[in-house]
């Protein structure tokens, strides 16, 4: 995949906004159910926000990178305790969509 351009990440954060988190990462920390749940909604969304819990024993920017990377993602921003990823999925693209999703 190739690494997003500072455009193409602006327009994510922005349509992040409107996301609420759906992952979220408890004091078990990056198990592999959470692994498995943040693939499942990249396939289906794309776009993807992750919560990590005040207990989570992990270091956010570093977590968001490791799972990116284990998951072929890239991070689009850490903003405190959330995180948001994307990862393009071609069988969604559609016509209604923006330009740097076709």
């Amino acid at each position: 995949m190739m690494p997003l351009s500072s455009k193409e990440r602006a327009t994510l954060r922005a349509e992040a906004q409107r996301l609420k988190a759906t992952v979220h990462v408890g004091h078990n920390g990056l198990t592999d159910a959470v692994r498995q749940s943040l693939d499942d909604d990249l396939r289906t969304h794309e776009l993807v926000k992750i919560q990590f819990t005040k207990t989570a024993d992990v270091t956010i920017k570093d977590a968001a990178n490791n799972l990116a990377q284990a998951i072929g993602a890239e991070v689009v921003q850490v903003i405190g305790r959330t995180a948001t990823l994307f990862r393009e999925n071609p069988e969604l693209a559609r016509k209604d969509q923006p330009a740097w999703r076709r």
